[in-house]
Order: structure tokens, then C-alpha cells, then sequence
């Protein structure tokens, strides 16, 4: 084993003269296949399943590249450059060129393109070559700028009156162009700060409007479930989300709760809403009363997934709740459409068995961990010498009082 260019290689010998190199890659690939295609690295990341495919790379000659945070583009590699997963390249851009990074490559870079709606073929450009060492000091210098120009330009258009917010500034890799990213409940007449903007910078001007939720994807950022944001990972199409998708599944409607990261419903709304509404369908509607001997019982809660139905006699507040199937709700139903009345709500045939939890520590003393083991303290040895001169005036004193009681012992 031998190491070159921070990768491993393994050489095998199959006969005298022939040998095969195989490459484990290692360091900024970080990947479970030699295509680096495991591990996450940038904001929506694509696993590329097909990456050890034989053929795959020459499938296509579409590549896609990834810029600032969640903006990707597709291109042509009319070159025919040997591309990878994680390389920087130079790219085509509207003037000039661009610096981006590749992240896929194949037959899925075709599946993009379709996700992404791109319908025009202008809108897919060439690949000039692998990013050289001026191209990347030049971008060093443009990503250095972006911080400090968004901070002015929101000043201006403050100065200006606008009502706006620039939440991100992006630089092409040549610095001719930056891209301004503004969110803007009302439309909003820019042409004045695009002026100002060109000769405060001078360079090429474009304004794109994002939403909320784009915002919070090109930032990102960890959900309440303690995972990265959908929008950073891999939602690129936002639906829309109402209140009802909470109601469908009972959910509390709660603002605080029902709000993401960026201050709207959360996205994951609506990705059990259909899971829910089919299981509703087996359920007995909100309003039937159901119909014993003993009282009429009232619809209090239901567990949608479980398919269970609890009833209380009392329209407004718990009283003598009772859990049964939805089935068997149903069954009620038809009795009472028939003019039948059971005894329970439970089946009669099957006892009311309440599955109790178990408790593990049932026998267990809580406070068995907090008694701390007594330490012996160490004798001093003055303490000591002490000690040992008491225990032989303990014996004469012992010996004087057994005396006595012998010498009685005998005149008897």
C-alpha cells in the first residue's frame, strides 16, 4: 500500500506483467463509492445511485454545478473533461464566466433537468475547464466583497424608501456581476436602486425576488425535529400549505408550533395529509351519537392511524370515556339505525381488559444509587500509640475484677 495525491492505492498483481490499480478515495470526497456520492456535504445534495454504473459518464454530456448555497445550474461538457463529483470548474456565464462546483454527473443529471422545468435550451451553457489558480484567487476576491455589499446595499435602499429586504449578495466568479436576493411583500419599482447600485459597485446589476422560504432554504439552519432544513437538503418545488392540513390530523393550532424557521407553515405539513384523510375515511362522523342502555355517548377524541374512537356520556368535558375500534363504532351505528340498543359500548363477548403499563422499577428503590459507601478514617499515629498503651491497663483492670469473683467461686 502506497499513498499518492491524499488517496489510497491498492495494486494487485494478476499474472507477471499485469496489474490494477484500485483508488479508495478519501478526504474531501468522503463518500461510500469511489463517485463520492455518501455523505452531504453542500445544500441539496443528489445521491448519485448510478455513480459505479459502468457507462454512466458517457451516458451524457450534462453536468450540474452548484454555486452559492442552493442556486444550480446545468451545462454541456463539450470538452469531454474527466468531471467528478466535488470538482471546481470554470463555466459559461452571461458576461464572462462563473466558478462553481460539480455535483453530478450521468444519467440523473437528465432527471434534473426535468425537475428543474428547464424548457429552453439557451438556458444550458458550456463548461470551459477545471478552475486554475488565478481563476480561484479572483473568486477569493469576489466572495470577500459579498458581506460588505450587502450591508451597504441595504442602507441604500433604506435611503431610497423601499420597502425591502436584501437577505444575500452573490458575485459571479469574475466579479462582473452580482446578484442581489430581495424579499418583498409588495411590488417594488428598483429601477432607481439598480442605478445606484451600479455606480456604487460597478458591476453588472441583477435583482432576483425569493420568498420566505427560499430565504430560509440559502441560509439554513436545524428544524424542531433536530435535522437540517428540507428546504436546505432537497425540497426545491414549495407547495402550498394551509391550516387545514393540521386539522386533518388533529394537530393543536398552535402558531409557534405550526411555523418553521421561516416564520410560515412548515413544509412537513402536508406530507402525511393524504395518509390521514384515507384512514379518516374509517371513521364514524363527529356528530353521531351513539345509543346504549346505560346513556348516549359523545364523541371526545380519535387516534386517526390506530383507527380507535373514544367517547365520553358528556358533550363538553371527559365523563366515563370509553375506548372502542372503529368498527365496532360502525356496528353500533347500525343497531341503532335499527332500532337496537346494546348494553356497553365494548363487544359483549370479549371482557373489558385495561392493558396497564408496566412499571420496570415496581420493586425497585429509587434512592438505591444515592447511599454512599462509608469511609474508614485513617488512624493517626499519635492515635495509634495511644491506643496501644490503653489495652494493657484495659487487661489489669479486667484481671482485678475477675479476681474476686474466683476467689468466691471457691469458698462455695
Amino acid at each position: 500500500m502506497m499513498r499518492r495525491n491524499s488517496h489510497y492505492t491498492l495494486i494487485i498483481y494478476k499474472k507477471k506483467e499485469e496489474m490494477t490499480d484500485f483508488e479508495i478515495t478519501r478526504g474531501c470526497d468522503r463518500g461510500l463509492c469511489r463517485q463520492s456520492v455518501g455523505r452531504q456535504d453542500r445544500q441539496l445534495n443528489t445521491y448519485d445511485w448510478l455513480a459505479d454504473v459502468p457507462g454512466n459518464q458517457e451516458e451524457t454530456d450534462l453536468v450540474e454545478v452548484q454555486f452559492k448555497n442552493t442556486r444550480k445550474g446545468y451545462f454541456h461538457n463539450v470538452n469531454h473533461l474527466e468531471l467528478k463529483k466535488g470538482d471546481i470548474v470554470a463555466v459559461e456565464a452571461n458576461p464572462g464566466h462563473d466558478i462553481g462546483v460539480v455535483t453530478l454527473t450521468g444519467r440523473l443529471v437528465n432527471l434534473q433537468i426535468k425537475k428543474a422545468n428547464l424548457k429552453s435550451a439557451d438556458d444550458i451553457r458550456r463548461i470551459y475547464r477545471h478552475a486554475r489558480q488565478i481563476d480561484m484567487q479572483k473568486y477569493e476576491e469576489a466572495k470577500s466583497r459579498e458581506h460588505d455589499t450587502m450591508i451597504e446595499s441595504r442602507e441604500i435602499a433604506k435611503n431610497l424608501g423601499l420597502k425591502m429586504k436584501i437577505g444575500d449578495v452573490e458575485y459571479q466568479g469574475d466579479c462582473n456581476k452580482a446578484i442581489f436576493y430581495y424579499i418583498a411583500d409588495e411590488r417594488v419599482d428598483f429601477r432607481q436602486l439598480i442605478k445606484v447600485l451600479a455606480e456604487t459597485f460597478h458591476v453588472r446589476i441583477e435583482m432576483k425576488q425569493i420568498g420566505a422560504r427560499q430565504e430560509a432554504g440559502r441560509i439554513g439552519g436545524t428544524g424542531p425535529c433536530g435535522r437540517e432544513l428540507c428546504c436546505a437538503t432537497w425540497m426545491k418545488n414549495f407547495s402550498s400549505v394551509s391550516t387545514n392540513a393540521a386539522r386533518f390530523q388533529d394537530i393543536s393550532l398552535n402558531p409557534q408550533k405550526l411555523a418553521g424557521m421561516c416564520a410560515k407553515l412548515k413544509c412537513c405539513l402536508n406530507y402525511e395529509v393524504d395518509q390521514y384523510l384515507e384512514a379518516s375515511k374509517r371513521l364514524p362522523s363527529k356528530e353521531v351519537v351513539l345509543q346504549t342502555q346505560d346513556a348516549d355517548y359523545y364523541l371526545f377524541k380519535s387516534d386517526i392511524l390506530a383507527g380507535l374512537v373514544s367517547y365520553s356520556t358528556d358533550k363538553r368535558i371527559a365523563a366515563n370515556v370509553e375506548t372502542i375500534t372503529a368498527q365496532r363504532a360502525l356496528e353500533i351505528i347500525e343497531m341503532n339505525r335499527n332500532g337496537e340498543k346494546p348494553l356497553t359500548l365494548a363487544e359483549e363477548d370479549s371482557a373489558k381488559t385495561k392493558q396497564q403499563p408496566i412499571d420496570l422499577l415496581a420493586g425497585e428503590n429509587i434512592a438505591r444509587f444515592d447511599k454512599a459507601k462509608r469511609k474508614k478514617k485513617k488512624k493517626r499515629p499519635m492515635q495509634a500509640q495511644a491506643n496501644q498503651q490503653q489495652r494493657p491497663r484495659k487487661k489489669e483492670r479486667n484481671d482485678r475484677q475477675q479476681r474476686p469473683n474466683q476467689q468466691a467461686e471457691n469458698n462455695q
